[in-house]
């Protein structure tokens, strides 16, 4: 997707930005029909239509919903609150047709900013049980503890609500490399599939059928991935790769060369050269839920100018930094899976002589920066809770989708399509067994 780089015609941009999208998606129309248009501008265009009616979807709130779904998640919310928050930019909304349409998860976002805030909202109990548990085993990593493996048995369904004759459906599947091994598939909903080579960067089970209900079952060994560096035991590094741009999300703009040149500072060695990368992210980034990931032109460039982003935009940004600064660096993502749940997670690889990948997980890291120890293990250290599906960002599947996809950058919930047109797929991940070895 590097036509991505291609900018729009002022007229498109300055109506998007009036939220007069109709118009927009018009001058779009009428750009299409141009000889002129490159072959780059012509791709870009008709990404253009797809992104604004994702972008139109994930702002599904007028404002007296958005109100209302306020004053439904946070205690005691007062409808004078939530103009104070717009006011202070707080609540995410873009204009359509001169109106606020408001981000599908504000009332989190709202949270994760203003912590007086997220102590108002109802609490998730498996996700509090899960925090707790994740907790102790760091207290006890922390605490030299001896570094466990889990044997892991998953299963993941997924429906189709819509009519077609013949659907394509792609499933996560783990991948066999660093913390996973003894990958073993175990049952799917149909005897015809291909389960994509373990080479594969973003590894699936494919399916081709009339039906609308799928699933596939499988189990792996994960292991906790503890590591002992000696900063002074670090040679030059003979890597060369992962240390290019990577258009449209991992670009060296000027102002990321500047900002790494400033949080790098002249140091030389790679394991300290990553470790002020990722203090850095740890410590200004503010984790936040975003809109889909198709939806945003060069991911990087939105963490380092907004200071905020999910784990996987905190990854990218940290991927970008890093080989700005001369250490190779990629992507890992799949699931973080515990006894209790299992819910879509990214992180970040790094290469260090002769320690080989190490892995950085800065949005976990950074959630837990009022411990020290805690945002300190997530730099070349890495809980037990993973399941890895994806070793590359922006990566094809095998065999190819025909259309956009839902996330064109990773894939942790799956993709379906009919012969004529991308389906939406509903996904539900069950932990069936989870094993200490």
């Amino acid at each position: 997707m590097e036509f991505l780089c291609c900018g729009l015609s002022e007229e498109i941009e300055r109506e998007e930005n009036l939220g007069n999208f109709t118009a927009a998606l018009k001058l779009i129309d009428r750009w299409l029909k141009d000889e002129r248009i490159t072959k780059t501008q012509k791709e870009r265009l008709l990404y253009e239509k797809v992104r604004i009616n994702m972008l139109l979807e994930n702002y599904p709130f007028e404002e007296d919903q958005a109100i209302a779904k306020a004053k439904e998640m946070i205690k005691d919310f007062k409808y004078e609150e939530f103009y104070e928050l717009l006011e202070n930019g707080y609540v995410d909304y873009i204009l359509v047709d001169g109106k606020r349409r408001f981000q599908e998860r504000f009332v989190q976002n709202i949270g994760f900013a203003l912590p007086q805030y997220k102590e108002r909202m109802k609490k998730d109990e498996d996700s509090e049980k899960a925090r707790q548990l994740l907790a102790e085993r760091l207290k006890e990593l922390l605490n030299q503890g001896v570094p466990k493996s889990f044997r892991v048995r998953i299963k993941v369904s997924a429906r189709i609500d819509e009519e077609g004759k013949v659907f394509h459906v792609w499933l996560p599947f783990p991948k066999e490399e660093l913390q996973i091994s003894d990958v073993k598939l175990i049952s799917t909903s149909h005897e015809e599939y291909i389960v994509s080579e373990n080479c594969v960067p973003q590894r699936t089970i494919y399916f081709r059928s009339k039906d609308k209900d799928y699933y596939v079952e499988f189990e792996y060994t994960v292991r906790e991935w503890v590591n002992r560096v000696d900063p002074k035991m670090v040679e030059k590094c003979d890597l060369e790769d992962h240390l290019g741009e990577e258009p449209p999300h991992i670009v060296f703009s000027p102002y990321l060369r500047k900002l790494t040149r400033e949080v790098v500072d002249g140091e030389s060695n790679d394991y300290l050269k990553a470790k002020r990368i990722y203090d850095w992210i740890t410590t200004h980034v503010r984790y936040s839920f975003v809109r889909p990931y198709a939806t945003f032109e060069n991911i990087s460039k939105y963490v380092a100018e907004n200071l905020k982003g999910d784990c996987g935009f905190q990854a990218i940004l940290f991927i970008t930094m890093c080989r700005i600064a001369g250490v190779p660096a990629r992507w890992q993502s799949g699931w973080y899976a515990n006894p209790v749940y299992a819910s879509s997670h990214d992180w970040a690889l790094f290469y260090v002589k002769p320690y080989g990948w190490l892995p950085a997980d800065p949005s976990f890291g950074g959630a837990r920066r009022e411990n020290e120890g805690f945002r300190g293990f997530y730099y070349g250290n890495l809980d037990g809770f993973r399941m890895v599906a994806n070793s590359g960002f922006m990566r094809d599947f095998e065999p190819k989708t025909n259309f956009y996809r839902e996330d064109p950058t990773d894939n942790q919930v799956g993709e379906a399509e009919s012969e004529e047109k991308k389906i939406k797929l509903h996904t539900k991940i069950e932990v069936v067994s989870f094993e200490e070895l």
